[in-house]
Protein backbone atom coordinates (compact mmCIF):
# COMPACT_ATOMS: atom_id res chain seq x y z
CA UNK A 1 0.00 0.00 0.00
CA UNK A 2 1.70 3.45 -0.95
CA UNK A 3 1.75 6.47 1.77
CA UNK A 4 -1.36 8.17 -0.40
CA UNK A 5 -3.17 5.01 -0.31
CA UNK A 6 -2.51 4.10 3.87
CA UNK A 7 -3.58 8.01 4.01
CA UNK A 8 -7.00 8.07 2.50
CA UNK A 9 -7.90 4.57 4.25
CA UNK A 10 -6.93 6.11 7.48
CA UNK A 11 -9.48 8.86 6.95
CA UNK A 12 -11.90 6.49 5.88
CA UNK A 13 -11.87 4.24 8.72
CA UNK A 14 -11.69 7.31 10.96
CA UNK A 15 -13.81 9.62 9.79
CA UNK A 16 -16.49 7.32 7.76
CA UNK A 17 -16.14 9.61 4.62
CA UNK A 18 -13.73 10.05 1.87
CA UNK A 19 -11.58 12.98 1.94
CA UNK A 20 -11.77 15.53 -0.43
CA UNK A 21 -8.07 15.41 -1.26
CA UNK A 22 -4.76 14.02 -0.85
CA UNK A 23 -1.75 16.60 -0.51
CA UNK A 24 1.78 15.58 -0.01
CA UNK A 25 4.97 17.14 1.25
CA UNK A 26 8.48 15.46 1.33
CA UNK A 27 11.69 14.87 3.59
CA UNK A 28 14.60 16.14 2.33
CA UNK A 29 18.30 15.95 2.49
CA UNK A 30 20.46 18.98 2.71
CA UNK A 31 23.65 18.16 -0.16
CA UNK A 32 25.85 20.82 1.47
CA UNK A 33 25.49 24.05 3.81
CA UNK A 34 25.15 22.61 7.66
CA UNK A 35 23.88 24.76 10.46
CA UNK A 36 24.06 27.75 7.78
CA UNK A 37 20.55 28.49 7.55
CA UNK A 38 20.28 30.09 11.52
CA UNK A 39 22.83 32.42 10.09
CA UNK A 40 21.39 33.70 7.51
CA UNK A 41 23.68 31.91 5.39
CA UNK A 42 23.57 29.66 2.33
CA UNK A 43 22.25 25.89 1.95
CA UNK A 44 21.58 23.11 -1.12
CA UNK A 45 18.47 20.73 0.15
CA UNK A 46 16.38 18.88 -2.35
CA UNK A 47 13.65 16.72 -1.93
CA UNK A 48 13.40 12.89 -1.15
CA UNK A 49 10.65 10.82 -2.52
CA UNK A 50 9.56 9.50 0.63
CA UNK A 51 7.02 11.96 1.83
CA UNK A 52 4.22 12.71 4.91
CA UNK A 53 0.39 12.33 2.68
CA UNK A 54 -2.79 14.65 4.35
CA UNK A 55 -6.12 13.08 3.30
CA UNK A 56 -8.32 16.31 4.36
CA UNK A 57 -12.04 17.46 4.40
CA UNK A 58 -13.30 20.55 6.02
CA UNK A 59 -15.68 19.49 8.97
CA UNK A 60 -18.85 21.18 9.79
CA UNK A 61 -18.07 21.98 13.51
CA UNK A 62 -15.21 24.04 14.68
CA UNK A 63 -11.69 22.80 15.25
CA UNK A 64 -9.66 19.91 13.74
CA UNK A 65 -9.39 16.63 14.43
CA UNK A 66 -6.10 15.04 13.52
CA UNK A 67 -5.46 11.01 12.95
CA UNK A 68 -1.92 9.47 11.86
CA UNK A 69 0.19 6.49 11.45
CA UNK A 70 2.42 7.83 13.90
CA UNK A 71 -0.21 6.90 17.26
CA UNK A 72 -3.34 4.89 16.98
CA UNK A 73 -5.86 7.57 18.93
CA UNK A 74 -7.14 10.99 17.27
CA UNK A 75 -6.13 14.09 18.41
CA UNK A 76 -9.15 16.74 18.66
CA UNK A 77 -7.83 20.48 19.22
CA UNK A 78 -9.62 23.88 18.75
CA UNK A 79 -7.54 26.94 18.40
CA UNK A 80 -5.14 27.00 21.00
CA UNK A 81 -1.68 28.44 22.41
CA UNK A 82 2.14 27.27 22.00
CA UNK A 83 2.37 24.02 24.66
CA UNK A 84 -1.67 23.34 24.71
CA UNK A 85 -1.29 20.33 22.00
CA UNK A 86 1.74 17.82 22.62
CA UNK A 87 3.41 15.31 21.06
CA UNK A 88 2.80 14.30 16.83
CA UNK A 89 0.13 16.53 16.68
CA UNK A 90 1.36 19.93 18.21
CA UNK A 91 2.97 19.98 14.41
CA UNK A 92 -0.80 20.23 13.17
CA UNK A 93 -1.82 22.39 16.18
CA UNK A 94 0.95 24.41 15.33
CA UNK A 95 0.33 25.09 11.75
CA UNK A 96 -3.09 26.14 12.26
CA UNK A 97 -1.61 28.33 15.47
CA UNK A 98 0.87 30.16 12.63
CA UNK A 99 -1.75 30.61 9.47
CA UNK A 100 -4.03 32.15 12.50
CA UNK A 101 -1.01 34.44 14.03
CA UNK A 102 -0.91 35.59 10.20
CA UNK A 103 -4.64 36.48 10.12
CA UNK A 104 -6.04 33.11 8.10
CA UNK A 105 -9.46 32.26 8.71
CA UNK A 106 -8.29 27.94 8.84
CA UNK A 107 -10.65 25.91 7.67
CA UNK A 108 -12.26 23.18 10.64
CA UNK A 109 -10.72 20.25 9.01
CA UNK A 110 -10.48 16.30 9.45
CA UNK A 111 -6.84 15.42 8.41
CA UNK A 112 -5.25 11.91 8.45
CA UNK A 113 -1.68 11.69 7.97
CA UNK A 114 0.65 8.44 6.64
CA UNK A 115 4.31 8.67 6.40
CA UNK A 116 7.42 6.83 4.61
CA UNK A 117 9.51 9.52 5.81
CA UNK A 118 12.20 7.99 8.82
CA UNK A 119 11.79 9.30 11.59
CA UNK A 120 14.84 10.62 13.80
CA UNK A 121 17.09 10.32 10.69
CA UNK A 122 17.52 14.13 10.17
CA UNK A 123 15.80 14.48 7.07
CA UNK A 124 12.88 16.44 7.96
CA UNK A 125 10.09 14.26 8.90
CA UNK A 126 8.37 17.27 10.77
CA UNK A 127 8.85 19.52 8.05
CA UNK A 128 7.07 17.09 6.02
CA UNK A 129 4.35 16.84 8.10
CA UNK A 130 3.99 20.70 8.47
CA UNK A 131 4.24 21.62 5.22
CA UNK A 132 2.08 19.03 4.05
CA UNK A 133 -1.22 19.87 6.45
CA UNK A 134 -0.35 23.61 5.74
CA UNK A 135 -0.72 22.61 1.95
CA UNK A 136 -3.99 21.19 2.33
CA UNK A 137 -5.31 24.07 4.61
CA UNK A 138 -4.16 26.69 2.53
CA UNK A 139 -6.24 24.25 -0.98
CA UNK A 140 -9.09 23.65 1.55
CA UNK A 141 -9.74 27.09 2.84
CA UNK A 142 -8.67 29.01 -0.61
CA UNK A 143 -6.18 30.69 1.44
CA UNK A 144 -3.73 33.67 -0.22
CA UNK A 145 -1.15 32.43 0.67
CA UNK A 146 1.73 32.56 -1.93
CA UNK A 147 3.95 29.22 -1.86
CA UNK A 148 6.51 31.38 -1.36
CA UNK A 149 5.57 32.86 1.77
CA UNK A 150 4.70 29.35 3.52
CA UNK A 151 7.96 28.04 4.71
CA UNK A 152 8.20 30.94 7.21
CA UNK A 153 4.60 30.46 8.66
CA UNK A 154 5.72 26.66 9.16
CA UNK A 155 8.93 27.44 10.62
CA UNK A 156 7.13 29.80 12.85
CA UNK A 157 4.56 27.03 13.77
CA UNK A 158 8.08 24.77 14.65
CA UNK A 159 10.20 27.87 16.07
CA UNK A 160 7.17 29.11 18.57
CA UNK A 161 4.59 26.22 19.10
CA UNK A 162 6.48 23.19 18.86
CA UNK A 163 9.57 25.09 20.62
CA UNK A 164 12.59 23.56 18.33
CA UNK A 165 15.00 25.98 16.73
CA UNK A 166 15.09 25.14 13.71
CA UNK A 167 16.22 27.27 10.15
CA UNK A 168 14.13 28.05 7.16
CA UNK A 169 15.99 25.44 5.29
CA UNK A 170 13.95 22.38 6.18
CA UNK A 171 10.34 23.67 5.35
CA UNK A 172 12.08 25.46 2.33
CA UNK A 173 13.03 22.40 0.86
CA UNK A 174 9.81 20.48 1.31
CA UNK A 175 7.83 23.16 0.07
CA UNK A 176 9.76 24.69 -2.66
CA UNK A 177 11.78 21.83 -3.82
CA UNK A 178 11.55 20.80 -7.82
CA UNK A 179 12.31 17.41 -9.35
CA UNK A 180 15.12 16.75 -10.42
CA UNK A 181 17.12 20.29 -8.69
CA UNK A 182 18.78 20.91 -5.81
CA UNK A 183 17.13 24.28 -4.06
CA UNK A 184 19.87 26.84 -3.86
CA UNK A 185 18.55 29.02 -0.88
CA UNK A 186 19.72 32.77 0.41
CA UNK A 187 18.50 32.13 3.82
CA UNK A 188 18.33 35.99 4.38
CA UNK A 189 16.94 36.72 1.62
CA UNK A 190 14.89 34.02 1.09
CA UNK A 191 16.07 33.83 -2.78
CA UNK A 192 16.03 30.50 -4.37
CA UNK A 193 17.39 29.25 -7.55
CA UNK A 194 16.84 25.76 -8.72
CA UNK A 195 20.29 24.32 -9.67
CA UNK A 196 19.77 21.57 -11.93
CA UNK A 197 21.21 18.12 -10.26
CA UNK A 198 20.70 15.38 -13.12
CA UNK A 199 22.67 12.72 -11.23
CA UNK A 200 21.74 9.91 -13.96
CA UNK A 201 22.39 11.95 -17.14
CA UNK A 202 26.43 11.69 -15.02
CA UNK A 203 25.95 8.45 -14.07
CA UNK A 204 26.20 9.09 -10.33
CA UNK A 205 24.13 8.15 -7.85
CA UNK A 206 23.71 9.76 -4.01
CA UNK A 207 23.38 7.07 -1.59
CA UNK A 208 21.40 7.91 1.93
CA UNK A 209 23.20 5.87 4.78
CA UNK A 210 20.98 5.87 8.05
CA UNK A 211 23.22 5.32 10.29
CA UNK A 212 20.45 4.39 12.68
CA UNK A 213 22.81 5.64 15.40
CA UNK A 214 20.28 7.38 18.25
CA UNK A 215 19.90 11.17 18.76
CA UNK A 216 22.44 12.12 21.46
CA UNK A 217 21.45 15.33 23.22
CA UNK A 218 19.78 16.65 20.05
CA UNK A 219 17.46 19.30 21.48
CA UNK A 220 20.27 20.71 23.56
CA UNK A 221 23.02 20.13 21.88
CA UNK A 222 21.51 21.97 18.58
CA UNK A 223 20.36 25.11 21.03
CA UNK A 224 24.05 25.19 22.47
CA UNK A 225 25.29 25.88 18.99
CA UNK A 226 22.13 28.17 17.86
CA UNK A 227 23.18 30.48 21.09
CA UNK A 228 27.02 30.11 20.29
CA UNK A 229 26.73 31.69 16.36
CA UNK A 230 24.51 34.21 17.93
CA UNK A 231 26.55 35.40 20.60
CA UNK A 232 29.50 35.15 18.06
CA UNK A 233 27.76 37.84 15.67
CA UNK A 234 27.31 39.50 18.90
CA UNK A 235 31.06 40.04 19.69
CA UNK A 236 32.08 40.61 16.19
CA UNK A 237 29.53 43.72 15.48
CA UNK A 238 27.64 41.65 12.30
CA UNK A 239 24.13 40.73 12.38
CA UNK A 240 25.02 36.84 11.78
CA UNK A 241 27.85 35.22 10.85
CA UNK A 242 27.00 35.47 6.77
CA UNK A 243 28.26 38.78 7.41
CA UNK A 244 32.03 37.16 7.65
CA UNK A 245 33.48 36.28 5.04
CA UNK A 246 36.08 33.94 3.27
CA UNK A 247 38.58 37.07 3.48
CA UNK A 248 37.55 38.26 6.77
CA UNK A 249 37.52 35.09 8.68
CA UNK A 250 41.17 35.27 10.42
CA UNK A 251 40.49 38.52 11.22
CA UNK A 252 37.12 37.58 13.05
CA UNK A 253 38.52 34.75 14.74
CA UNK A 254 41.34 36.81 16.52
CA UNK A 255 38.43 39.11 17.82
CA UNK A 256 37.44 35.97 20.02
CA UNK A 257 38.59 34.55 23.11
CA UNK A 258 37.37 31.20 23.37
CA UNK A 259 38.23 28.23 20.99
CA UNK A 260 35.35 26.56 20.97
CA UNK A 261 33.49 29.53 19.85
CA UNK A 262 36.09 30.17 17.03
CA UNK A 263 35.96 26.72 15.91
CA UNK A 264 32.02 27.28 15.56
CA UNK A 265 32.14 30.05 13.74
CA UNK A 266 34.97 28.82 11.13
CA UNK A 267 32.57 25.84 10.26
CA UNK A 268 29.77 28.82 9.43
CA UNK A 269 32.17 30.80 7.14
CA UNK A 270 34.18 28.17 5.69
CA UNK A 271 30.97 26.05 5.14
CA UNK A 272 28.80 28.73 3.62
CA UNK A 273 32.01 28.92 0.86
CA UNK A 274 31.32 25.01 0.07
CA UNK A 275 27.82 25.90 -1.15
CA UNK A 276 28.74 28.53 -3.13
CA UNK A 277 31.29 26.61 -4.69
CA UNK A 278 29.53 23.68 -4.91
CA UNK A 279 26.66 25.42 -6.83
CA UNK A 280 29.01 27.28 -9.14
CA UNK A 281 30.20 23.23 -10.03
CA UNK A 282 26.59 22.13 -10.29
CA UNK A 283 25.71 25.30 -12.89
CA UNK A 284 28.90 24.39 -15.09
CA UNK A 285 27.61 20.61 -14.82
CA UNK A 286 31.06 19.34 -12.93
CA UNK A 287 28.51 17.15 -10.60
CA UNK A 288 31.57 14.54 -9.80
CA UNK A 289 33.55 17.62 -8.57
CA UNK A 290 31.28 18.31 -5.67
CA UNK A 291 32.51 15.41 -4.07
CA UNK A 292 35.54 16.57 -2.07
CA UNK A 293 33.55 19.83 -1.01
CA UNK A 294 30.82 17.10 0.49
CA UNK A 295 33.95 15.41 2.34
CA UNK A 296 35.35 18.58 3.90
CA UNK A 297 32.00 19.96 4.56
CA UNK A 298 31.90 16.58 6.81
CA UNK A 299 35.70 16.65 8.38
CA UNK A 300 33.99 20.92 9.52
CA UNK A 301 31.53 19.43 11.08
CA UNK A 302 33.46 16.37 12.71
CA UNK A 303 36.33 19.20 14.17
CA UNK A 304 34.77 22.63 14.47
CA UNK A 305 31.58 22.27 14.63
CA UNK A 306 31.90 18.72 16.78
CA UNK A 307 28.26 17.59 15.95
CA UNK A 308 29.02 13.84 14.34
CA UNK A 309 28.77 10.37 16.21
CA UNK A 310 30.98 7.39 15.76
CA UNK A 311 28.54 5.72 13.51
CA UNK A 312 27.94 8.82 10.94
CA UNK A 313 32.11 8.77 10.90
CA UNK A 314 32.57 5.54 10.39
CA UNK A 315 29.74 5.78 7.07
CA UNK A 316 31.86 8.07 5.60
CA UNK A 317 35.34 6.53 5.79
CA UNK A 318 33.96 3.37 4.62
CA UNK A 319 32.35 4.78 1.67
CA UNK A 320 35.15 7.03 1.10
CA UNK A 321 36.96 3.79 0.75
CA UNK A 322 34.85 2.09 -1.30
CA UNK A 323 35.36 4.48 -3.75
CA UNK A 324 32.79 7.82 -3.10
CA UNK A 325 33.78 10.61 -4.84
CA UNK A 326 32.32 12.39 -1.34
CA UNK A 327 30.44 12.06 2.02
CA UNK A 328 29.10 13.80 4.44
CA UNK A 329 26.39 13.78 7.48
CA UNK A 330 23.80 15.74 6.70
CA UNK A 331 21.16 17.27 8.96
CA UNK A 332 21.45 19.17 12.08
CA UNK A 333 23.95 16.17 13.68
CA UNK A 334 24.33 13.46 16.67
CA UNK A 335 22.89 10.70 14.42
CA UNK A 336 21.17 10.72 11.14
CA UNK A 337 22.11 9.86 7.90
CA UNK A 338 25.56 10.68 5.45
CA UNK A 339 24.75 10.78 1.90
CA UNK A 340 27.60 9.46 -0.30
CA UNK A 341 28.26 10.79 -3.95
CA UNK A 342 29.18 7.24 -5.70
CA UNK A 343 29.03 5.64 -9.52
CA UNK A 344 25.40 4.79 -9.82
CA UNK A 345 26.61 1.22 -10.64
CA UNK A 346 28.54 1.13 -6.85
CA UNK A 347 25.55 1.60 -4.75
CA UNK A 348 25.81 -2.59 -3.83
CA UNK A 349 29.16 -2.65 -3.08
CA UNK A 350 29.37 0.73 -0.73
CA UNK A 351 26.40 -0.58 1.23
CA UNK A 352 28.22 -4.00 1.99
CA UNK A 353 31.34 -1.88 2.97
CA UNK A 354 29.44 0.43 5.32
CA UNK A 355 27.58 -2.91 6.97
CA UNK A 356 31.03 -4.33 6.78
CA UNK A 357 32.30 -1.43 8.80
CA UNK A 358 28.89 -1.31 11.38
CA UNK A 359 29.78 -4.88 12.15
CA UNK A 360 33.34 -4.70 12.96
CA UNK A 361 32.33 -2.14 15.71
CA UNK A 362 29.49 -3.40 16.71
CA UNK A 363 26.88 -0.70 15.63
CA UNK A 364 23.09 -1.62 14.66
CA UNK A 365 23.29 -1.94 10.88
CA UNK A 366 22.74 0.98 9.07
CA UNK A 367 19.90 1.19 6.02
CA UNK A 368 20.58 2.78 2.80
CA UNK A 369 18.66 4.05 -0.53
CA UNK A 370 19.44 5.84 -3.52
CA UNK A 371 18.41 9.37 -3.69
CA UNK A 372 16.48 10.76 -6.22
CA UNK A 373 15.93 15.05 -5.91
CA UNK A 374 12.16 14.81 -6.21
CA UNK A 375 9.14 17.35 -5.99
CA UNK A 376 7.79 19.66 -3.04
CA UNK A 377 4.48 20.07 -1.27
CA UNK A 378 1.90 19.78 -3.48
CA UNK A 379 -2.30 18.39 -4.02
CA UNK A 380 -1.77 14.42 -5.54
Amino acid sequence: MTVASSAAAAFESTFGSEPTGLWAAPGRVNLIGEHTDYNDGFVLPFALPQQVVAAAAVQEGPGWTVCSDFAPEPVTFASSEPGEVKDWAAYVAGVVWALQEAGFDVPPARIALASDVPVGAGVSSSAALESAVLTALADLGGLDLPVAKRPALAQRAENVYVGAPTGIMDQSASIRCEEGRALFLDCRSLEVEQIPFDLAAAGLAILIINSNAPHRHVDGEYGARRRSCEEAARILGVPALRDVTGDGLDAALAKLDDEVMRRRVRHIVTENQRVLDTVDLLRSGRVREIGPLMTASHASMRDDFEITVAEVDVAVEAALAAGAYGARMTGGGFGGCVLALIDAERADATTVAVERAYAVRGFTAPTTWPAVPGPGARRL
